[in-house]
């Protein structure tokens, strides 16, 4: 049997999927990150709180599994909070746990597992792995894909899920609390964590309000003809597409449709100007590890709770592509993830650089 890090967080997913590897006879370690948090405030966070803490602590003395906390803070403020800052002063819409599984999990973490002497490190992300017969590993969704994760997972590279085990990526949600119940785990009832973890009560806004204060500049609501609407409270606020929460009056629904930060302005319009078919992709990661040589077909989703869409992904270098759209696509947004699937086969993904008008 291997020896197998797993990363736990005190939730129900990662306590099973430690569970599992030890009744499988695997050699097991817990570990946890112990990530930053607003000084002051982390009793408040999503996760690394004293009651998650106790929780993973008593997963591992339940299975007998040593366990020990990562001190992980420096790394996620210089990686992860800053390249969430950095990229709302830049007018993007960031998703700081593709940083976080990058950097932090696959890299901090994958570190100290290593320096274990694991063979493995494992998470309870809801993904497969398939080993073709030329030794590529593909990364397939999960089974159940209401909770599939292969779209926060796109970041890894073959060396990093060659020496990757995914537990409950094989189950549905349903069965993985069953199986929490007959373990007799402690978070068996634990609800799902849906916040960002760094932030202390979930909400952005007062976070960027102290950290990044130039994002939440107020500025002018305009159309794309330059026709001055109303006021927004801080372009950090919205994100394309967005009609909710815009305050102005007009004869039909308005929609956000760009964010200017070199004026702080917020451009609007009707549902007829919203959308786009083509968009640039940069920093992709392809997960086979070569990029594709010529342009090709495939579903493509724009945000983790998008629905997949069809269209042709044409490779303009290494790491970037050109993708357009059967049909155009509403919320486009620069600095969320587009991620490229092929049926059940995650092909890799990168971050939206800009769009095209349809």
């Amino acid at each position: 049997m291997a020896k197998v890090v797993v990363a736990m967080s005190g939730g129900v997913d990662s306590s099973v999927a430690a569970a599992l590897l030890k009744e499988q006879g695997h050699d097991v370690i817990g570990l946890m990150l112990r990530l930053w948090s607003q000084p002051g405030k982390e009793s408040e966070n999503a996760c690394c709180t004293l009651e998650s803490v106790s929780l993973a602590e008593q997963v591992a003395r339940r299975f007998d599994i040593p366990f020990n906390a990562v001190d992980a803070k420096d790394a996620f403020r210089n990686t992860v909070v800053d390249y969430f800052l950095e990229s709302y002063q830049q007018g993007e819409t960031p998703n700081p746990c593709l940083m976080c599984n990058r950097h932090i999990r696959w890299g901090v973490l994958r570190e100290h597992a290593l320096a274990l002497g694991a063979d493995f490190i494992a998470s309870g992300h809801y993904v497969r792995l398939q080993r073709k017969s030329s030794g590529e590993i593909q990364l397939l969704r999960g089974f159940d894909r209401g909770k599939d994760q292969a779209y926060v997972l796109h970041v890894l590279t073959q060396v990093q899920l060659r020496q990757s085990l995914f537990p409950v990526g094989g189950y549905p949600k349903s069965e993985i609390r069953e199986l929490a119940r007959k373990f007799d785990l402690p978070v068996a009832a634990k609800a799902d964590s849906q916040d960002l973890c760094f932030l202390s009560g979930g909400d952005y806004r007062n976070f960027l309000k102290e950290y990044a204060p130039q994002t939440t500049q107020i500025g002018e609501i305009v159309t794309r003809d330059g026709k001055v609407l109303g006021e927004h409270q801080g372009l950090a606020f919205y994100t394309i597409g967005q009609r909710k929460g815009l305050n102005v009056t007009a004869s039909e629904p308005l929609y956000v449709l760009a964010k200017n930060v070199t004026s702080n302005q917020l451009m609007v319009g009707t549902a007829d100007e919203l959308g786009s078919r083509e968009m640039d992709v940069e920093k992709i990661n392809w997960i086979s590890g070569e990029a594709a040589p010529t342009p090709f077909r495939a579903q493509v989703k724009i945000r983790y709770a998008a629905k997949e869409a069809w269209a042709e992904i044409a490779p303009t270098g290494p790491q970037q592509a050109h993708v357009t759209f059967d049909t155009p696509q509403r919320d486009i947004t620069p600095g969320q993830a587009a991620v490229f699937y092929e049926d059940e086969i995650c092909l890799g993904g990168g971050a939206i650089s800009s769009s095209k008008e349809r």
